[in-house]
């Protein structure tokens, strides 16, 4: 009997001191599980400040590349306007046809002289400076089909001209009044 009394007695000292024990390991993982989502949270907060401060850096840096391609866009319009274009190709004595022909062949090679900046310049710009270049192959196509292949290069620049003429806009300054925007849109 003694031996009971003498294990309860034990028990009962033990028993407290056990439950101290569970519930000061449970505040103390509670509280280590705090500070361990705290600790987290910043990582995490100072991970996401780092990643908005690349995307600036890189954006920073792709500016001059994106305004630059903005830039030969405008030239490249600029160039195949029937303005530029006529004066730098047109030589006196040409047929219609080799005026045609040279122009299509200006353009052309222009176009893929520039080809590589379009992955500066969005998707829309991109998109308007393949219609006016399309536009203009048209409109040269389409005026030597009015003069006729056995026309002067004289007469096929006259009705080039005639065509545009007739147009509110040319697509080169159509182009580049778009792409002019959207540059200004990436300054403000």
């Amino acid at each position: 009997m003694e031996n009971t009394k003498t294990i309860s007695e034990v028990l009962m000292y033990f028993i407290p001191a056990f439950l101290i024990l569970i519930g000061m390991f449970l505040m103390m993982k509670r509280s280590l599980n705090s500070q361990e989502a705290l600790i987290k949270s910043f990582v995490e907060k100072e991970i996401q400040l780092k990643a908005i401060d690349d995307r600036s850096e890189r954006r920073k840096n792709a500016m001059p590349l994106k305004l630059q391609a903005y830039e030969r866009f405008v030239l490249f319009l600029e160039r195949i306007d029937p303005s530029s274009i006529l004066v730098r190709v047109h030589t006196s004595g040409m047929s219609a046809a080799q005026l045609q022909n040279d122009l299509i062949v200006t353009i052309r090679a222009e176009f893929e002289h520039n080809l590589s900046q379009q992955i500066y310049v969005s998707d829309y710009s991109w998109e308007e400076v393949k219609s006016a270049k399309e536009e203009m192959i048209r409109i040269i196509n389409s005026s030597f089909n009015r003069v006729g292949n056995n026309s002067s290069g004289l007469q096929l620049s006259t009705s080039i001209f005639e065509f545009i003429l007739e147009m509110d806009v040319t697509p080169t300054q159509r182009a580049i009044n778009f792409l002019k925007s959207e540059a200004r849109k990436m300054l403000e």
